[in-house]
């Protein structure tokens, strides 16, 4: 693979994407069954993790803090809860990245599954700041953390279990299935949450927020299933059977690889900000400027399932012309459209609303998340790879997409306008540029 212009002296990090023969292929119809059921299992985990998101940006500040007169400060302490899980998820991705490189995937998949359905199922059952006052915010963020620690560790390992079994000159396609599940999981519950919400607002402000959490109990079982009967992946399952595991992947993985950390910290800030900003702040800012709950929810719920066909085809693309350009698309789109993006969403008419969300979710964010599971994968040896990409996908995942929505509220009400949100969106793209120029390209053949 011919080189390319990196941001140090040094000699750049090679690609560590292993190669597998024909007589080690997968069987086609053994890795759509793991595809399958790894799409099934993330959607499931993500449903339980995005519910908190549009909770908070539509009930909770209201009913788990105080707010006085100005509603955007309850909403905005929602999403400081929504920031504390982010800030959990680095730990998980340790713990998690651990398990996962030392004893397998999909055990540690089961593990992230089951906390993530009993700290949702909980908070359904919350009292609220009338019932119990302080506890009751007290102790929904304690079970945020506990969503955020399951969450960490959950994305590495399911993208893994697609992206090791599949062949190398098809895994941006492949890989890219693993981001169904999250925007699956993202669709369910903002569909859940839409079906809720046609209730009378005082049913749905009394019990009715609470069914998409309740259903968790539900999707924990399904999911748990799902996950006991997949097979462990294939490059993992070659590594640990020529004992090549390592017992302290962590420490190797920040010995071994620390650009490739970095690296994949800053492409993960234009992804995660941006999409926070999409999906959840959007919904605070329509409920600014008076657009119906209904009418952003609904544009919310089609960009995230158009985008769940067009990452597969940006994934695709990625194959054929390479990942770093592809989500070069998705890093300057971001900057392009973040002020004509509010501009749209300020006409208050449905369809420029929705025009607004396809071209955020669908085209800017789906080049990068359709895409980023195969270069992140790519940047790291087998032995270390979940805990890797773990440290580099959620630490960064902590000051962008945990902090994104809890900035942007606070700048709304500062400033009571979208611009300094808009310029906020230029500069996380911009970092993510600066990234995607500080590594390499990892696909074999192809020279960027």
């Amino acid at each position: 693979m011919a080189s390319t212009q990196t941001c140090s002296a040094g000699a750049p990090e090679a690609p560590h994407a292993e190669p597998r023969t024909s007589a080690q292929a997968l069987d086609p119809r053994a890795l759509r069954r793991i595809v399958m059921a790894s799409v099934a299992g993330n959607a499931l985990e993500w449903y339980d993790f995005f519910l908190y998101s549009t909770a908070a940006a539509l009930v909770f500040g209201e009913l788990f803090f105080p707010h006085g007169t100005d509603p955007l400060i309850g909403t905005l302490a929602a999403f400081a809860g929504f920031a504390v899980g982010f800030a959990a998820r680095p730990f998980g991705g340790v713990l998690f990245g651990h398990i996962g490189d030392r004893y397998g995937r999909k055990g540690a998949l089961v593990w992230t599954l089951s906390l993530m359905g009993a700290a949702t199922f909980l908070i359904g059952l919350l009292p609220t700041y009338g019932q119990v006052g302080l506890w009751a915010p007290a102790l929904l963020v304690l079970l945020r953390v506990v969503q955020g620690i399951a969450s960490g560790g959950e994305w590495g390992g399911g993208v893994l279990m697609i992206s090791e079994s599949a062949p190398p000159e098809k895994r941006g396609f492949y890989a890219s299935w693993s981001q169904i599940g999250v925007g699956g999981g993202f669709v369910l519950s903002a569909a859940v949450f839409f079906a809720v919400q046609m209730l009378p607002h005082e049913s749905f402000m009394s019990w009715g927020w609470r069914v998409p959490f309740l259903l968790s109990i539900v999707i924990f079982g399904v999911g748990v299933y799902i996950r006991s009967t997949l097979p462990e992946s294939t490059e993992f399952a070659k590594s640990e059977a020529a004992g090549k595991t390592s017992h302290m992947p962590v420490l190797d993985a920040i010995r071994k690889h620390p650009r490739a950390i970095l690296v994949a910290m800053g492409l993960r800030v234009a992804e995660n900000g941006g999409s926070y900003i999409f999906l959840a702040f959007s919904l605070v800012y329509g409920k600014f400027i008076g657009v119906p709950g209904a009418v952003m929810l609904a544009g919310v719920m089609v960009s995230m399932t158009v985008e769940l066909v067009t990452m597969l085809l940006w994934g695709r693309l990625s194959d054929r012309i390479g990942r770093k350009p592809v989500y070069l698309i998705g890093a300057v789109g971001l900057i392009v459209v973040a002020f004509p993006f509010f501009w749209l969403l300020d006409t208050k008419a449905p369809a420029l609303i929705w025009l607004a969300l396809l071209l955020g979710n669908a085209v800017c964010h789906g080049a990068m998340i359709g895409t980023q599971p195969s270069l992140m994968g790519e940047l790291f040896s087998t032995e270390v790879r979940y805990s890797g990409m773990a440290l580099g996908h959620e630490i960064a995942s902590v000051f962008a997409g945990g902090l994104s929505p809890l900035v942007a509220t606070a700048l709304l009400a500062k400033y009571h306008a979208a611009w300094p949100v808009a310029v906020m969106l230029m500069a996380m793209g911009a970092i993510t540029v600066i990234a995607l120029v500080c590594t390499r390209e990892t696909v074999r053949g192809v020279t960027r």
